[in-house]
């Protein structure tokens, strides 16, 4: 065997090993999604349970998984006075998320996603009559904090310009006391109360997940099919 043939030997099977691993690798993460799917279904269906307590918080912090899209119900008073809008891009259209601090009967705060309005400006101009005065009960999804911002735009607190629901961030331009601020929001059902003609829609929670990870399996492992027929092609040709 000539040195050419040695290092053709060596790139092909480099090729098919790492063509291989991607290929398991995506059939790894299609079993991820799969479960994820199943899990995310079973909970939003579920009855809805009391929010998690602050002796929980830190093991949804270490465990996030285990706690994303529980369906809750939520006891307390809106903190109107703390609520800030986050762009937001939904199904009826571009606009804002309606996040408002609900103080439990604890004394603990989670911010909830009253739901979707198409223009802040409107939105300020009519919030009254969708004020919520009182005891509420809120039904909604539990929803992990989105640090950072929207893509390509980072959150701006200082201009009150939101791109994600970035809780602690969100909570500290509320002027919301960190220690007793859940580290999670809720996103208020369909059902969400005190909602009006101009909005917060609720309900429009994205439950919808992109699962192309058997297409990516099979293109790797047809890749991998492909570099061993082309060297076995090459010399097979060399040798004629």
């Amino acid at each position: 065997m000539t040195w050419r043939s040695g290092l053709l030997w060596l790139a092909g099977a480099l090729l098919f090993g790492v063509f291989m691993a991607l290929g398991v690798w995506q059939l790894q993460r299609l079993a991820w999604k799969n479960d994820l799917v199943a899990r995310v279904e079973a909970r939003v269906h579920a009855a809805p349970v009391p929010a998690p307590a602050a002796t929980e918080w830190p093991a949804l912090q270490a465990e996030p998984g285990a706690y994303e899209y529980r369906r809750l119900r939520l006891e307390g008073e809106f903190l109107r006075s703390g609520e800030q809008l986050v762009q937001a891009s939904t199904e009826l259209g571009a606009g804002h998320w309606v996040l408002t601090p609900l103080q439990q009967r604890d004394g603990s705060l989670v911010l909830v996603n009253r739901g979707f309005v198409p223009s802040a400006a409107r939105w300020r101009a009519t919030r009254a009559s969708a004020r919520c005065d009182g005891p509420v009960s809120v039904t909604g999804l539990l929803r992990l904090s989105e640090p950072g911002g929207g893509f390509l735009r980072q959150n701006d607190p200082a201009g009150g310009r939101w791109y994600s629901r970035d809780v602690p961030a969100l909570a500290a331009a509320m002027g919301l006391p960190p220690s007793r601020v859940a580290p999670f929001f809720v996103d208020a059902g369909a059902d969400a109360p005190c909602a009006s003609a101009e909005g917060p829609v609720g309900g429009l929670t994205v439950l919808r997940f992109a699962n192309n990870h058997l297409g990516y399996a099979l293109t790797w492992f047809a890749l991998a099919a492909m570099t061993v027929a082309a060297v076995v092609f090459v010399r097979r040709d060399a040798a004629r």
